[in-house]
């Protein structure tokens, strides 16, 4: 049993380049919260998470202020932290299941909401999850990301990848001209964020017509670009929903729309269109739906699968480690394939979420894998966040022509999540 015996804390604000938005609304920077560990044997962790509060509960970010809103998920991960000290562990998922329920009542308490979705929680806990990964290895003597996961896992991730597209992130404030320089520069996955309010009056017609125009306007420059990454040599298009359509029938005119402008085949994911309390089957959608935020758990993500969603999102970076390799193994047994996506986290968080995606099989439609990263596009201090990565300057960190190629360094290195960060080791020592 690993028994923790001392822990810290500590955040970093990280500013964005420009109001960053979507679900509606709009962030102006990154919590980054630093969670340290160390066993009753020496052995030391330090974990890193990027706090995501208008993502995992909306209602948090619309009833506080906006650093309100990170400071409640700071606490938790603080709370979570001392709570540890209290629990030995085999495993780090042993300790996600010891450390959820408390810290999602302590968030409850906190917030004054009743309703607190379990996904802000588990945002909470992913620096203390990756802080537990890195004591676990360290007790064990595991210095590769292949075996640290589960043996009862390893089948979902069995794949190697030689390259992932990098997916870029189009918010409703990216400008057409920035979509088609990103294009000309190589990207040729687009994400793009719907269901914006664009008089922030809330009304869903509003909505729909922005996100057809939005929809048309990408289309249109983006139709004739030929690539040899899909099976169809078109760009594909991941439309992001953040749960802001009220129902199948408006959504299906928004599908209508991609029909009729030549654009509906080329959606290869559309991203948790519905809000988490709209259960219906929607085998009849004509696009590949897939879970996010509504997948907290592996027995959330198992429902909406059973309500006919076609793909899942991992995230690491946000629902932890030990969470995500739960959900991957789900959806491996049932056939359903997985990607990951960002939350636009620092450098060394990318390498958390990379570690997956290299090892997932391609998205049908696909010919490498997939791996969304849009913090180059965000942060005001990129470059500097870049430094605090143990493998700062390794090529498998950058973005060649939309590629992150993957060589034998990157995995024989498990992408540096294993090695320490001097930089955030210094802010919880």
């Amino acid at each position: 049993m690993i028994k923790i015996q001392r822990t810290n804390s500590n955040f970093e604000i990280q500013p964005f380049l420009a109001p960053f938005g979507f679900k509606g609304g709009y962030c102006s920077s990154g919590w980054q919260s630093i969670a340290m560990m160390e066993s009753e044997n020496g052995h030391r962790g330090v974990g890193t998470g990027t706090q995501g509060t208008l993502w995992s509960d909306a209602r948090v970010f619309v009833e506080n202020s906006e650093a309100a809103g990170n400071a409640f998920m700071y606490l938790m991960t603080d709370h979570a932290l001392k709570a540890a000290r209290e629990i030995p562990f085999e495993t780090p998922l042993d300790l996600l299941d010891a450390l959820l329920p408390i810290t999602y009542e302590y968030g409850k308490k906190i917030t004054g909401n009743d309703a607190l979705r379990l996904t802000y929680a588990l945002n909470s806990l992913v620096a203390v999850d990756n802080a537990a990964w890195q004591v676990y290895c360290a007790e064990n003597g595991i210095t590769s990301f292949d075996d640290m996961v589960p043996v009862d896992i390893r089948p979902a991730l069995a794949h190697r990848q030689k390259q992932l597209a990098s997916i870029p992130l189009m918010s409703y404030n990216v400008p057409l001209k920035d979509i088609v320089a990103a294009i000309e520069g190589g990207c040729f996955f687009l994400k793009i964020k719907i269901g914006s309010d664009p008089d922030k009056d809330g009304d869903q017609d509003k909505m729909l017509e922005w996100d057809k125009a939005r929809l048309t306007a990408i289309h249109g420059a983006a139709k004739h670009i030929e690539i040899p990454y899909t099976n169809d040599g078109h760009i594909p298009y991941y439309l992001d929903a953040n749960g802001r359509y009220d129902s199948k029938e408006r959504l299906m005119k928004l599908l209508d729309h991609a029909d009729k402008i030549g654009a509906l085949s080329r959606i290869m994911i559309m991203e948790e269109p519905f809000p988490e309390e709209y259960k219906v089957d929607v085998r009849d959608i004509p696009v590949r739906l897939a879970a996010d935020e509504s997948a907290h758990s592996d027995k959330d993500a198992l429902e909406r699968i059973e309500l006919g969603y076609g793909a899942v999102a991992l995230k690491p970076i946000a629902k932890t480690m030990s969470m995500s390799l739960r959900i991957a193994r789900i959806a491996h047994d049932r056939g359903i394939p997985c990607f990951c996506a960002d939350l636009t986290v620092s450098p060394i968080l990318v390498d958390w979420n990379k570690n997956v995606a290299a090892r997932l099989a391609p998205l049908p439609g696909m010919k490498v894998g997939v791996l969304e990263s849009n913090g180059h596009q965000n942060y005001v201090n990129w470059e500097a966040m870049k430094s605090y990565h143990p493998c700062n300057g390794a090529p498998w960190m950058e973005t060649v022509r939309g590629l992150f190629n993957l060589d034998d360094d990157f995995y024989a290195k498990s992408g540096g999540i294993l090695m320490p960060s001097e930089h955030y080791s210094n802010l919880a020592k």
